[in-house]
């Protein structure tokens, strides 16, 4: 499944929604949409995995540079997360320093 990113703005929010496989060829692709919400000094970022199939360890990358990139005290949710995407982050750990759930409401 081809891979697909759309960012929203709102509210201080950055919403990204992700589609397909999330790998070393499409992470370049989100890794430009945080920089563009880090640069619109959001407070939140938004990532919406429902329809995200696979993530391998660049997007884990892409996470961490999320992290980095995005201001200290902003938070950082990953909704609707499926099982193995879910378990490819718990085994990095980095399920820690993100908040997952599994709606927008939660």
């Amino acid at each position: 499944m081809a891979f697909k990113a759309k960012m929203q703005i709102e509210d201080g929010t950055a919403t990204i929604r992700l589609e397909g496989e999330l790998d070393g060829r499409s992470a370049p692709e989100l890794n430009d949409l945080v920089v563009k919400a880090a640069e619109q000094h959001v407070d939140r970022l938004v990532l919406l995995l429902e329809e995200l199939t696979y993530m391998s360890s660049a997007g884990i990358r892409c996470l961490v540079f999320a992290h980095q990139k995005m201001p200290e005290d902003a938070e950082i949710i990953l909704v609707g997360t499926r099982l193995d995407v879910a378990e490819t982050i718990r085994l990095t750990g980095f399920d820690r320093s993100i908040v997952m759930r599994e709606t927008l409401e939660a």
